[in-house]
Protein backbone atom coordinates (compact mmCIF):
# COMPACT_ATOMS: atom_id res chain seq x y z
CA UNK A 1 0.00 0.00 0.00
CA UNK A 2 1.33 3.41 -0.90
CA UNK A 3 1.65 6.21 1.65
CA UNK A 4 -0.95 8.31 -0.18
CA UNK A 5 -3.42 5.43 0.13
CA UNK A 6 -2.79 5.28 3.86
CA UNK A 7 -3.39 9.02 4.23
CA UNK A 8 -6.62 8.76 2.23
CA UNK A 9 -7.72 5.78 4.33
CA UNK A 10 -7.02 7.68 7.55
CA UNK A 11 -8.75 10.82 6.25
CA UNK A 12 -11.85 8.77 5.44
CA UNK A 13 -11.72 7.07 8.85
CA UNK A 14 -11.65 10.44 10.60
CA UNK A 15 -14.62 11.59 8.50
CA UNK A 16 -16.60 8.46 9.39
CA UNK A 17 -15.88 9.11 13.07
CA UNK A 18 -17.85 12.31 12.61
CA UNK A 19 -20.75 10.41 11.02
CA UNK A 20 -19.71 11.12 7.45
CA UNK A 21 -19.31 14.89 7.90
CA UNK A 22 -16.82 15.92 5.25
CA UNK A 23 -13.58 17.31 6.60
CA UNK A 24 -11.73 19.58 4.23
CA UNK A 25 -8.06 19.18 3.55
CA UNK A 26 -7.56 22.58 5.18
CA UNK A 27 -9.30 21.41 8.37
CA UNK A 28 -7.24 18.23 8.46
CA UNK A 29 -4.01 20.15 7.84
CA UNK A 30 -4.91 22.47 10.73
CA UNK A 31 -5.50 19.46 13.00
CA UNK A 32 -2.05 18.13 12.04
CA UNK A 33 -0.44 21.58 12.38
CA UNK A 34 0.88 21.54 8.81
CA UNK A 35 0.16 23.60 5.72
CA UNK A 36 -2.72 22.65 3.46
CA UNK A 37 -0.26 22.34 0.58
CA UNK A 38 1.81 19.79 2.50
CA UNK A 39 -1.28 17.78 3.32
CA UNK A 40 -2.41 17.89 -0.32
CA UNK A 41 1.02 16.67 -1.44
CA UNK A 42 0.81 13.75 1.01
CA UNK A 43 -2.69 12.80 -0.15
CA UNK A 44 -1.69 13.01 -3.82
CA UNK A 45 1.56 11.17 -3.23
CA UNK A 46 3.72 13.96 -4.69
CA UNK A 47 5.65 13.97 -1.42
CA UNK A 48 5.63 11.81 1.65
CA UNK A 49 6.80 12.37 5.20
CA UNK A 50 9.62 9.95 5.84
CA UNK A 51 8.86 9.70 9.56
CA UNK A 52 5.25 8.68 8.79
CA UNK A 53 6.46 5.88 6.55
CA UNK A 54 8.68 4.58 9.35
CA UNK A 55 5.78 4.82 11.83
CA UNK A 56 3.44 2.93 9.50
CA UNK A 57 6.02 0.20 9.02
CA UNK A 58 6.58 -0.09 12.77
CA UNK A 59 2.84 -0.37 13.40
CA UNK A 60 2.58 -3.24 10.92
CA UNK A 61 4.99 -5.23 13.11
CA UNK A 62 2.49 -5.15 16.01
CA UNK A 63 -0.61 -7.20 16.71
CA UNK A 64 -3.95 -5.40 16.52
CA UNK A 65 -4.28 -5.11 20.30
CA UNK A 66 -0.79 -3.66 20.58
CA UNK A 67 -1.49 -1.09 17.84
CA UNK A 68 -4.60 0.02 19.69
CA UNK A 69 -2.66 0.28 22.95
CA UNK A 70 0.10 2.36 21.34
CA UNK A 71 -2.37 4.68 19.58
CA UNK A 72 -4.26 5.25 22.84
CA UNK A 73 -1.01 6.14 24.62
CA UNK A 74 -0.10 8.54 21.81
CA UNK A 75 -3.54 10.16 21.99
CA UNK A 76 -3.22 10.65 25.76
CA UNK A 77 0.24 12.15 25.32
CA UNK A 78 -0.94 14.55 22.62
CA UNK A 79 -3.90 15.70 24.73
CA UNK A 80 -1.56 16.48 27.62
CA UNK A 81 0.53 18.84 25.47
Amino acid sequence: MKTKDIFNLLHNAVESKFFGKKISQKEMANKLDISMRTYQDWKLGTSQPQSAIAIFKMLTELDDEDVLHVVRRIRRGLKEN
